[in-house]
């Protein structure tokens, strides 16, 4: 299969919506670790990274399959979630990036009528995305929307910026790729998916995609239209929630195609410089005919400035 253009996420280098000035915020690392969800620990160890599927996209650099060294470190069990990233708000009055620019990309379906008829602005190339003001983590669908029965669900709307600032108030990191894979097989070696080779174990749906004819009918036959709550769907092999659809996760590396702009075999973090950083995991807007990169090996891209209303992330930290 060939790339589609921006896959599942939309970026903010269309510049369809006007430029406007970021301020930079420093945020202070609280004194002691903030988590009130569980972190995994995942045992170092050597695995075979990538793909040499046919179900996988050449272009987006997931093979040829490599063997990588990772060392052994704790991972969010499940993504960041709405009332996480409040707490984070309320200790810092960090200002996200979609709040800043006062617009994020929302998937069309979405959208009360009346915020539908104020939009003027949709992606070119990916029609189903929306350019609606005033939304933002606090306003996933736009100003009349809120997260309100939402707080434990995956925090959206999110940049990369965002993300890695979360990660320094709390005191940890965002995953290098290498170990976001590693830590999404779960202990199986080149499997399609964190539990195996089949989308459905014994009829039951494992994950948050989309369902039915994509972009204008989901069937929602895995019970949700949009994000599902964060720990939801079955843990994979070392506990981990939902490392195959529901919100793209962003990982710390630059993104590349070539393996040997990478970082190696061991503990690779990635090229030193780039135009996007890597999101991996996929989304509940993926579907196998226009983009199956809920698979464990797939990889995307997004700019660091970029959100949209499938996009989060989780949190690793080193071992002591």
């Amino acid at each position: 299969m060939e790339k589609q253009p921006h896959c599942c996420a939309a970026s903010r280098d269309e510049g369809i919506h006007g430029e406007k000035s970021i301020t930079e915020q420093h945020v202070k690392v609280r004194e002691e670790p903030f988590s009130s969800g569980k972190m995994i620990y995942i045992p170092g160890g050597s695995f075979m990274m990538g793909t040499n599927s046919k179900a996988g996209f050449p272009a987006d650099g997931e093979g040829p399959i490599h063997k990588v060294n990772v060392k052994s470190f704790y991972m969010d069990a499940y993504t960041v979630t709405n009332a996480e990233f409040a707490t984070f708000v309320e200790e810092t009055g960090y200002i996200t990036e979609a709040e800043q620019y006062g617009w994020s990309f929302v998937f069309y379906q979405f959208l009360s009528q009346e915020t539908a008829g104020k939009v003027s602005n949709k992606v070119k190339h990916t029609p189903w995305w929306w350019v609606v003001d005033g939304s933002d983590w606090k306003h996933p669908e736009g100003p009349d929307s809120s997260i309100e029965n939402r707080l434990d669900h995956p925090v959206i709307h999110i940049s990369w910026n965002d993300a890695n600032a979360y990660c320094k108030w709390a005191g940890k990191r965002l995953p290098t790729e290498a170990e976001w894979e590693y830590a999404a097989r779960g202990g199986l070696e080149q499997k399609e998916f964190p539990w195996g080779d089949d989308l459905m174990l014994n009829g039951v749906h494992q994950c948050n995609i989309w369902q039915g004819t994509f972009p204008n009918e989901n069937t929602e036959d895995d019970g949700y239209a949009g994000t599902a709550p964060a720990e939801s769907f079955s843990a994979n092999g070392y506990g981990l929630y939902n490392v195959s659809g529901n919100v793209w996760e962003w990982c710390s590396d630059w993104f590349a195609t070539n393996i040997h702009k990478r970082g190696g075999r061991d503990n690779p973090n990635g090229p030193e410089t780039g135009a996007s950083r890597v999101i991996r995991g996929g989304s509940y807007l993926c579907h196998h005919s226009y983009c199956n990169r809920y698979r464990v090996a797939a990889r995307s891209s997004n700019t660091p400035d970029s959100s949209a209303g499938n996009m989060g992330f989780r949190c690793v930290r080193d071992v002591d």
